[in-house]
């Protein structure tokens, strides 16, 4: 089997955590009224979600009416330690010296700035001047997926590492306190937190995670059933209640097709790091693929223990799997978002014989 680039070091960068419970008796049950708090209260209590991170914490500090310039402003104040930690860490994880770096990717769907992170990372780490940069922005919660094709595709194309950080920060865009029984708001609130995870992708020499393949779907005709809007107020998401039906038509066929590829079966898959874009989605999922019923315990505990840090919960996962007695040998990540799209990544443990 031909060698590929392979993930050898992950970092994390975390804002300080809070509880769910915390956060809904102390700021999201005043944020609401009537028989709207009632039901936002439900959503809150059935999210999965027990703790989270907040770089701007409405416990603190109540964003909630703040202009979207303003936003954007704070957005480059607290991405940049964020990252910087987690890249730190990758890079010694890796032991790759910054100036080695040849492509540094940033995916990033929660804020808007330039000089971006891209720029000013590469200079606060110590990127060569030739280092090139790419910055994915707005798509989404499966953006690390595409992310890690790009940068594999440049380590096999230039024989260079590549670097390649997603940070969120969905805490930004809170949106203004509303007595209107609006559901798609209410599921944000509860599920988005923030995070910073980077990895460092090498030639295979090096243990680690080895990027075997990278496949998508997109169904164009239900792009309208997830947005993530530019308001005067923040970004504000639409999540239809139908996106897990779409995904249930879809998901079962890509992760065959990609195992196909591979001359693999699902029950070949130890790994399985599903995206949770909420509870309901990692259901579906599973029954799609008729997976045992612990076959998503490492989603299931990422959501629970981080929230839903859009695109940087992926590598949350992998680096639960990396962290495990025994890492699984083959692993699947699955993440989803506008479009609707579906990504698919396929990896191997190259500690596995």
């Amino acid at each position: 089997m031909t060698a590929t680039p392979v993930i050898a070091g992950l970092g994390i960068g975390l804002p300080p955590r809070t509880g769910q419970q915390e956060m809904w008796e102390g700021f999201f049950a005043g944020h609401f009224a009537g028989t709207t708090r009632a039901l936002a209260g439900r959503i809150f209590a059935n999210s999965g979600v027990s703790t989270r991170q907040a770089a701007v914490n409405p416990l603190v500090e109540d964003i909630s009416e703040w202009s979207t310039e303003r936003r954007m402003r704070r957005y480059l104040t607290e991405v940049l330690p964020l990252g910087k930690e987690a890249i730190d860490r990758a890079l010694t994880e890796a032991g790759v010296p910054a100036p080695e770096i040849g492509l540094f990717a940033v995916c990033s769907c929660t804020g808007y700035v330039t000089p971006g992170p891209d720029i000013l990372l590469a200079r606060d780490i110590g990127l060569a001047a030739d280092a090139q940069r790419l910055f994915i922005g707005h798509m989404g919660c499966y953006a690390a997926l595409p992310g890690l094709g790009v940068v594999t595709d440049f380590v096999t194309a230039r024989g260079r590492p590549a670097l390649l950080l997603c940070a969120e920060l969905p805490s930004l865009h809170i949106q203004p306190a509303s007595t209107r029984m609006d559901t798609q708001q209410i599921v944000s609130h509860a599920l988005f937190s923030d995070a910073a995870v980077a990895a460092v992708v090498t030639p295979p020499d090096r243990p680690g995670y080895a990027v075997r393949d990278v496949v998508a779907v997109t169904d164009t005709s239900t792009a309208d059933q997830m947005t993530w809007e530019v308001t005067e107020r923040g970004f504000r998401m639409g999540l239809s209640t139908r996106v897990p039906a779409v995904l249930a038509g879809y998901v079962g066929g890509l992760v065959d097709d990609l195992l196909t590829r591979h001359d693999l079966k699902r029950s070949d898959v130890t790994g399985w790091a599903v995206h949770p874009g909420g509870p309901r989605i990692l259901t579906v999922v599973e029954q799609e693929l008729a997976l045992p019923p612990d076959a998503l315990w490492a989603s299931r505990e990422t959501l629970a223990e981080h929230g839903n840090c859009s695109s940087a919960t992926a590598l949350l996962i992998l680096d639960r799997f990396r962290r495990a007695p025994q890492p699984p040998e083959w692993v699947v990540m699955l993440a989803f978002g506008p479009g609707l799209t579906l990504y698919a990544t396929l990896l191997r443990h190259t500690g596995v014989s």
